[in-house]
């Protein structure tokens, strides 16, 4: 049972730079496998990036160089840093964990209700 709220959405300019939070809370038995996903309507969610357990990364190629996933783990919350946001960027962006620390596709089983970036 892990609950996923996510902040730091909003209207930005392309160029600029915005910070996602995702707060985690509930049972972890380990270092989770977490992501960041984001959606447009009428399309499936896209991965955007992740981070497993033992802090390695991966990222769509679409976000990299640009984008950046860390961790706090004292605080239970994860981070995406945008850099030279682009229009094409806009969506509704969700944080997820895994069951495991290994991250794999499908295997992102918590979700957080989502958080609204938009680039003009």
């Amino acid at each position: 049972h892990v609950q996923l709220v996510e902040s730091g959405g909003g209207s930005v300019q392309a160029g600029g730079s915005l910070t996602l939070s995702c707060t985690a809370s509930g049972y972890f038995y380990t270092d989770l496998c977490m992501g960041w996903f984001r959606q447009t309507p009428g399309k499936e969610r896209e991965g955007v990036a992740g981070i497993e357990g033992d802090g390695s990364t991966s990222y769509a190629d679409s976000v990299k160089g640009r984008f950046t996933i860390s961790k706090d783990n004292a605080k239970n919350t994860l981070f995406l840093q945008m850099n030279s946001l682009k229009p094409e960027d806009t969506a509704m962006y969700y944080c997820a964990a895994g069951g495991i620390s290994r991250c794999y596709d499908g295997g992102f089983v918590y979700w957080g209700q989502g958080t609204q970036v938009t680039v003009s």
